[in-house]
């Protein structure tokens, strides 16, 4: 929120400077974002009188103008045809530079000597009117420096106001806190009416069919009045609030708005069928026309402001175009009410609408403060725009609320925050913010909360206001006790650690990614309806539509993330993250949560380097850094079978991985159509894993067994067999027929070609035979060897490679 600083000092006199006034307040709980300096560059711009008005000359639009100072009188040739004698006008005297660097100096225009140039709000660039020259009010003191006069020089402070001190979205509630760290006093406006005889109800009439949704509606009523552009002050005030001027009317409910944080709306009381209020919600599909313009469809919880037939507003949210203010407007119906905060937040964000109104009506305003500032708008509507005010105001209050009253313990108070305060310095702080406080029996108080503090309703509420008022740096630093208990990790976590270091010393970089993600990216994987991804969870009130939905897998996030580092020329990656997923449970409200591991690789397999050769990562990749996570938290007995049924995996170059009969996760490469819907280019490798599944596997076969002592021996062996035959095939069948002095199997050699006949292919083994208590003799070692072959040859429908 903007705040000037000028303005404030309206309500309280403040003897400090803008900067020491910005560190008061954060330290008062209003962070200061920012403090703006306004200081136009104005000089030898003074405020002059206009004594006479003559024709000049030689110009038939043009008259010469005798202007004083208060001292000194000035000749000034005017094209301007809206000034009189006596108006007070802003005058550039020899020597002053414009903001546009126009510079001002004696001349003769027509043959007629001008010793400066009276000057409109659009050459000082002090405002937009165009219409003629600026006529000032004429109480200000001649020759005074027009920056001064018109307090031009200014601070504005960004205030960041947390949602729950909507009490300080005014200018007044922040002159109140200035009141209180500085211990001065806060001056409220004079409100003073003049009311004709006429009462509001012989005209007007206000109906509230939902209560509940607006608690109370007020209204007064004013006739005769002229709609106009607002006086400079008016104008200069909204524009230092960040509020474009538009009308006096308009502008005098804004002013409003921002001076006592009441949102107000003026009807043209002509516009408003059966010149009467009624407050209802709207029927679901109904079509709006709100102020900017736009039609909107209402919901069946849209509470509207209607006249006797039609909708004329919003409530809380933005006027119709059907009642809106004019030019032609005389007779103006003013509202101010109360409604329900989530209410106005619910609307606002359907209609994707936030206005001034609704954000203040959203976090609540002042229940007992409708009246007063419609008292205080009526007051400035008719000195600015003139007209007669009706006698008095409508009021429509169902179910008035009383004051809450809280008992404060100054003992505990002082417990909490480490002070020594005593009761009559508690009180004083309390008192300050205009909080009732009664004294009780003992070290207790009595405290009455004003309805604007919609943050204060329990006894620790009071004591956080103490403690700030008091000052945060008034608290003295203590050093607490902590017990220091050392607990064990469960295996998850000590696996998640595990996971991570061995992942690192690979190479690979950990990635954390958002939980919420957008539904396009789950349809980018070509999932079919029933796939477990699809059972995403759509967030209410997502923050945009990319974060929409909870994720389901690690994919999508993975992939963006190889997206935007590709995009920024970093295209060789090794990138993992361990995170949890979320599935909708038709059984619980909550969803079930799983924790996974997904790690992707792409581009090459080592930088660029004189010794290294430029080869792309393939799927041996993938699987190496799978393998090596496998062992390395002690699961020996894992396989990788291939499967075709991951929609977005090549059906070629894709498997499951197996831990006995339990599948723990997937990997291969990603289809090139999912690769495209994220922009990549290059092939991408990913394995995912449920880690709860691993952990059930994980340091369990840990096993030690001392290194043999005998030599081994070994004997190689070149099976041909059919290309669908797969290599573990074959290694497994080996293991099964293998004796226990078979210590090792490994593949050296896969061959395709001349001599080996098309559609086989040869794979050569190499068997490592050692027993742990004596050396083995060649002979013996034949024997076993020439037995496992012929039984392999058979078993398998092999052939021997000569």
């Amino acid at each position: 929120m903007r705040v000037s600083f000028n303005w404030l000092r309206e309500y309280v006199d403040i003897d400090i400077s803008p900067d020491e006034l910005g560190d008061a307040l954060t330290m008062a709980g209003l962070e200061v974002e920012s403090i703006i300096k306004i200081d136009p560059d104005l000089n030898n711009v003074v405020i002059g009188r206009i004594m006479s008005i003559e024709n000049h000359p030689n110009a038939d639009k043009l008259s010469l103008c005798r202007v004083t100072t208060g001292g000194d009188s000035y000749s000034i040739v005017c094209g301007a045809g809206n000034i009189k004698v006596n108006d007070t006008v802003p005058l550039a005297l020899e020597g002053a530079v414009f903001p546009n660097g126009m510079k001002i100096k004696k001349t003769k225009i027509r043959g007629e000597f001008s010793e400066g140039m009276i000057c409109s709000e659009q050459e000082l660039q002090i405002g937009e009117d165009t219409q003629g020259i600026m006529i000032l009010d004429g109480t200000l003191e001649l020759g005074e420096d027009i920056a001064s006069a018109l307090q031009l020089k200014d601070h504005i402070f960004e205030l960041d106001i947390t949602p729950n001190r909507p009490d300080c979205l005014s200018i007044i509630g922040v002159a109140r806190e200035i009141a209180a760290i500085t211990g001065k006093t806060l001056k409220m406006p004079e409100i003073e009416l003049r009311e004709e005889d006429e009462r509001i109800g012989d005209l007007a009439s206000v109906e509230i069919k939902d209560p509940e949704l607006c608690p109370r509606y007020a209204a007064r009523l004013i006739r005769g009045l002229t709609v106009g552009t607002s006086p400079f002050w008016l104008r200069q005030r909204l524009e230092s609030a960040g509020i474009r001027p538009i009308s006096n009317v308009v502008d005098v409910t804004n002013y409003v708005l921002m001076e006592f944080g009441q949102p107000l709306h003026a009807f043209d009381m002509d516009l408003l069928s059966q010149r009467k209020i009624i407050v209802k919600r709207a029927s679901e599909g109904d079509i709006f026309t709100s102020l900017d313009g736009e039609e909107r469809p209402l919901f069946d919880d849209t509470l509207m402001i209607c006249d006797g037939e039609k909708a004329v507003a919003i409530g809380g949210v933005m006027g119709g175009l059907n009642s809106e203010v004019s030019e032609d407007t005389t007779c103006v119906l003013i509202e101010s009410a109360y409604f329900n905060p989530s209410n106005i937040r619910k609307t606002s964000k359907k209609l994707g609408l936030q206005t001034e109104a609704s954000y203040r009506f959203e976090r609540g305003i002042d229940l007992e403060g409708v009246l007063r500032a419609l008292n205080r708008s009526a007051q400035l509507m008719v000195n600015l725009c003139g007209g007669t005010l009706f006698k008095g105001a409508i009021d429509q209050y169902p179910s008035p609320v009383s004051q809450m009253k809280i008992s404060l313990s100054v003992v505990r108070t002082n417990k909490i925050l480490g002070t020594s305060l005593t009761k009559d310095q508690v009180s004083k702080y309390l008192k300050s913010i205009e909080l009732g406080v009664q004294d009780s029996n003992g070290d207790r108080m009595s405290v009455t909360v004003p309805s604007g503090r919609i943050d204060l309703s329990r006894e620790i509420d009071l004591i956080e206001e103490v403690a700030r008022l008091n000052g945060y740096d008034s608290i003295p630093t203590t050093t607490p006790m902590v017990r220091v208990a050392s607990t064990r990790r469960r295996p998850v976590q000590v696996l998640e650690y595990k996971v991570k270091d061995l992942l690192t010393s690979i190479g690979c970089y950990e990635v954390v990614n958002y939980s919420f993600i957008s539904p396009s990216l789950i349809e980018s994987l070509h999932l079919d309806d029933d796939h477990p991804y699809q059972k995403f969870i759509k967030i209410k009130n997502p923050l945009s539509e990319d974060q929409a939905i909870m994720r389901t897998t690690l994919i999508p996030g993975l992939l963006k993330t190889i997206k935007t580092n590709i995009h920024n020329s970093n295209p060789n990656l090794k990138l993992f993250e361990l995170g949890t997923v979320f599935y909708a449970n038709r059984e619980d409200k909550l969803p079930l949560e799983k924790k996974i591991l997904a790690a992707v690789i792409t581009g090459l397999r080592y930088d660029e380097s004189w010794n290294y050769s430029e080869n792309e990562v393939d799927f041996y990749d993938i699987k190496g850094i799978l393998e090596n996570l496998l062992k390395g938290v002690d699961v020996r007995e894992f396989s990788i079978l291939p499967i075709r049924n991951i929609p977005y995996l090549h059906p070629g170059k894709s498997s499951s991985i197996m831990i006995g009969q339990t599948e723990i996760g997937f990997l291969g490469e990603v289809r090139i159509d999912v690769l495209e819907s994220y922009e990549i280019s290059k092939a991408v490798y990913i394995f995912e894993i449920d880690v709860d599944s691993l952990a059930r596997h994980a340091f369990n076969n840990k096993k030690v067994k001392p290194i043999s002592k005998y030599p081994a021996t070994y004997r190689d062996i070149a099976l041909i067999v059919d290309e669908n035959v797969e290599f573990k095939e074959i290694y497994d069948t080996i293991a099964e027929l293998s004796n226990k002095l078979v210590a090792d199997i490994h593949i050296f050699d896969v061959y395709r070609g001349e001599p080996i006949p098309q559609e086989k292919k040869s794979l050569a083994y190499r068997i490592k035979y050692q027993s742990y208590e004596r050396t083995l003799t060649d002979k013996e070692v034949n024997k076993i060897h020439e037995k496992l072959v012929s039984d392999l040859v058979r078993k398998v429908g092999a052939t021997i490679r000569k």
